[in-house]
């Protein structure tokens, strides 16, 4: 039976303190979040699945933290079938981007504004400590030594972690304006553009997800096709439908415009079409740039 050998530096070094503050700061958030009354939260009909989202955010993230904390402690990392180098960044850089969302959307659609509640502001300081803590974590995972870093701390690594969130963000959207469609009129009211950017939203969503998982399990070398290859032709895909996807969006913002709709009322739908068009150009800024480190690792490849 393996001797479990604590030292001092696991609990001390700046990355254990780190998660320690996470951890801390993201259970502080759900548990006073789980604790509001009906009173402190919005009537707003887009509320609870904002809710939900947030909850998700914070539990998931706190989980997945506590895990890597303890297997890094223990020093059982070794163990784990996966790439413990991607892991650890993938986790940070995600856990940053989903917090942050989670940070901005709580107070915005989530806690009641009609009076100063407490907790609904300690939650929304909490949460906003909890972005600062996976931040930290992964500017310092970034700034390792190349030897103690993976491919997923590289830009085109971080790249993939933007993707996945941008996706992951815009099905939400997409989701959210379908749920609002079919109570407010019906199925009638869902136009086509909605189905089409949410079916490449998907398809996108998963071939980031796929990246991920493959350079997270170090299976790009069992790849029947070369990875490289792959990645430039899953970029190029994301650019495309993005593109595509960007422009339906304007053009719903515009037909919005020219009837005189209230783009800023949190309690209507056209404020999540103006969240999806910002979102999708933010996504689509991600597979661009992508793409062209992707062009240039296969012409230096050729080159060499």
């Amino acid at each position: 039976m393996p001797v479990i050998v604590l030292e001092a530096s696991d609990l001390t070094s700046p990355l254990s303190l780190v998660r320690m503050w996470a951890l801390l700061s993201g259970c502080l958030t759900f548990s006073l979040v789980a604790s509001l009354v009906p009173s402190e939260l919005t009537s707003d009909t887009h509320q609870p699945s904002f809710r939900i989202l947030c909850m998700f955010t914070w539990c998931l993230f706190f989980i997945l933290t506590l895990l890597i904390h303890v297997v890094n402690i223990i020093q059982f990392h070794s163990l784990v079938p996966i790439s413990w180098k991607n892991l650890t960044v993938t986790v940070a850089a995600l856990a940053t981007l989903m917090t942050l969302s989670a940070t901005v959307t709580f107070p915005w659609a989530v806690m009641c504004h009609e009076g100063a509640w407490p907790r609904p502001i300690a939650a929304s300081l909490a949460s906003c400590l909890t972005f600062l803590a996976y931040a930290t974590e992964a500017y310092l995972i970034r700034n390792q030594t190349q030897d103690q870093k993976g491919y997923m701390a590289s830009v085109p690594g971080l790249l993939k972690v933007l993707q996945l969130w941008g996706g992951c963000e815009m099905i939400v959207l997409v989701v959210e304006q379908v749920r609002g469609a079919l109570v407010k009129v019906g199925l009638a009211a869902v136009g086509w553009q909605l189905w089409v950017s949410g079916a490449w939203y998907a398809l996108c969503l998963l071939m980031s997800l796929g990246t991920v998982m493959v350079v997270l399990g170090d299976c790009a070398g069992r790849c029947p096709l070369p990875f490289d290859r792959l990645l430039a032709g899953f970029s190029l895909t994301g650019v495309l439908l993005y593109v595509l996807a960007t422009i339906l969006c304007f053009t719903r913002v515009l037909e919005l415009r020219k009837r005189d709709q209230d783009l800023t009322d949190r309690k209507t739908g056209p404020t999540l079409v103006v969240m999806e068009a910002v979102m999708a150009s933010i996504t689509l800024l991600a597979y661009t740039v992508d793409l062209a480190f992707s062009i240039k690792l296969l012409r230096d490849r050729s080159h060499a």
